[in-house]
């Protein structure tokens, strides 16, 4: 099977319906949400799910193997996959995970990125992204959610709440940059997306994230000032390069009302590409040249970034959506980079502080319908969480199902369990279709070590401690989940950040609603411990009112 076959679309379907291939639900599903990462992946020939080297699984030989365990994998017994392969199984108990992972673990003072690239082409690792790897995506729509949060606190923050008449500037359309228009455009907002390569720009207006393609900077700019001069939203990609546009733009002496940037920045090689080189020209040189490669990159991000720095001084509002773009612009020169502040700690932290994150469920049934159901309990049960309902009624309207049916919403402590508890019984009792899957995004409040993005300027210090991460992992496994992984950075991340992943299997038993409950319950825990240890207040009133018993020095 490590030979595949030539069409995309008949190598990887979308998985469904209620036949198990394998000798129970947790481990079908966990081999569905395999399948499912690579159904809606940027590269699925590859294995690549997005930014440039997040990967489902190591090589094909590998995927293959996993795919060949998981069906024969009994409920006592544990799969151990080493950054992205399989490496044994072994006897466990019923309670034990089915799978653990660690992808792309390297030793502290060898986390770095030649490093990674040596190890991978040896065969030796790969990178699993975040939800890559972890079998976890979902799709643009948790990436959709996420930018549309941000683009709202900002609109709270600095615009009276509405972005109608406001003008985002942004870059980057692949596997999570490609969120960005149609988040844009649900806040009302007039976005222009730059992307250099003209087939995800085009790939983004046959799903309908975009509303118009142009190659024209003129075109592009007197389309965005007249949905702005009527306060009609829009979504515009421009085909170019962001390092030429961006700073073009400000020459011009146009002021965007928000600036941001999610290209592939955070890898020089294999993600962001220079000006001046052609698509094929970075492909070539990725093998024959790479250090020129890195060189250009990051002389293009120092002119990009410095493009985003004058839109700041001209009253922007700007911020790195995690990319690492201010960091690799640092390293070239701009000493200022840092002054663009990142999205977490400028917009999210005090969700986070109460462990409210983006949590996601998916259909294994690939049936609409039980998601719709599940929406229905949602937006019944919490009729006053405005994010939440405001969040479910949007994406019915807007975003379309990629791969499985799922649903994305930020929920905390407590909120996560009930939901969970509530699906498992719908589907015990006939309600749902078949069994559904849950799971977060690795930046989650416990879950992730990233002093670039999601630990930055911690209250008490700690932003590179990655303790966390790895105590989060070991509680989830000692709390019965069925999925727990602990990844680490790959390429242009390498040595900068660490988390925790979990996956767990309402399937209707007794058993599945003590997983859920002891995991989901002990990962919020903890994430709200994380930010009551450094401080928060925010996360020491949570936890009062919870009656999470933190231990307070």
């Amino acid at each position: 099977m490590a030979n595949r076959p030539p069409s995309r679309h008949a190598r990887f379907p979308v998985p469904g319906g209620n036949e198990l291939r394998c000798k129970g639900w947790r481990q079908e599903a966990l081999l569905r949400l395999l399948e499912n990462v690579l159904s809606v992946g940027e590269d699925p020939d590859n294995l690549v799910v997005y930014a440039a080297l997040g990967k489902a699984a190591r090589n094909w030989a590998a995927h293959d193997a996993i795919v060949r365990t998981l069906k024969t994998l009994e409920e006592d017994e544990t799969l151990v996959i080493q950054s992205g392969k399989p490496i044994g199984v072994l006897r466990t108990h019923r309670q034990a995970p089915l799978v653990i992972m660690a992808n792309c673990n390297i030793v502290g003072q060898w986390a770095k990125a030649e490093i990674f690239y040596a190890l991978e082409k040896k065969g030796l690792i790969c990178w699993g992204g975040l939800t890559a790897g972890a079998w976890q995506y979902i799709g643009s729509q948790g990436v959709i959610q996420g930018t549309y949060e941000i683009f709202m606190r900002i609109a709270e923050q600095s615009f009276g709440g509405d972005l109608r008449g406001r003008f985002i500037l942004t870059a980057g359309l692949g596997g999570m940059g490609g969120a960005q228009p149609l988040a844009g455009r649900m806040a009302n907002a007039a976005i222009l997306a730059v992307e250099v390569d003209p087939e995800r720009a085009e790939k983004r207006r046959s799903i309908g994230y975009v509303d118009h393609v142009t190659g024209d900077l003129d075109e592009a700019l007197a389309m965005i000032e007249t949905a702005r001069a009527a306060y009609e939203p829009i979504s515009v990609a421009l085909v170019g390069n962001a390092a030429d546009i961006y700073p073009e733009i400000e020459r011009r002496g146009i002021v965007p009302d928000i600036v941001t940037d999610q290209t592939a920045a955070h890898d020089l090689v294999y993600g962001y590409v220079p000006s001046g080189f052609t698509l094929d020209e970075v492909r070539e040189l990725r093998n024959a040249d790479p250090g020129r490669l890195m060189a250009a990159s990051r002389d293009s991000i120092i002119r990009h970034v410095r493009a985003m720095l004058a839109f700041q001084s001209k009253g922007s509002v700007v911020f790195d959506n995690g990319n690492l773009i201010r960091t690799h612009a640092k390293n070239g020169g701009v000493e200022n980079a840092f002054d663009i502040p990142i999205f977490t700690e400028a917009y999210l932290r005090p969700l986070f502080a109460r462990a409210i994150g983006p949590f996601r469920w998916m259909a294994l049934s690939g049936d609409p319908d039980d998601i719709r159901m599940i929406d229905d309990y949602v937006l019944e049960s919490f009729p006053d969480n405005r994010i939440v309902s405001n969040w479910i009624r949007l994406a019915r309207e807007n975003v379309p199902f990629e791969g499985l049916p799922a649903r994305i919403a930020w929920l905390g402590h407590g909120a996560r369990t009930q939901v969970a508890l509530a699906v498992n019984r719908m589907v015990a009792d006939g309600r749902l279709k078949g069994p559904v899957a849950f799971s977060r995004d690795h930046l989650d409040a416990g879950a992730m070590a990233h002093p670039n993005i999601m630990t930055e300027n911690m209250r008490d210090g700690s932003d590179a401690i990655a303790d966390w991460p790895l105590l989060d992992a070991m509680a989830l496994c000692s709390s019965m989940a069925d999925l727990v992984a602990v990844h680490s950075g790959g390429g242009g991340y390498a040595g900068y950040m660490t988390s925790a992943g979990v996956t767990l299997v309402a399937d209707g038993t007794a058993a599945a609603a003590d997983r859920l409950s002891s995991a989901l319950d002990n990962d919020t825990s903890l994430g709200i411990m994380r930010y009551a240890d450094a401080g928060y207040e925010d996360a020491l009133d949570e936890a009062e009112e919870k009656g999470i018993r933190h231990i307070r020095l």
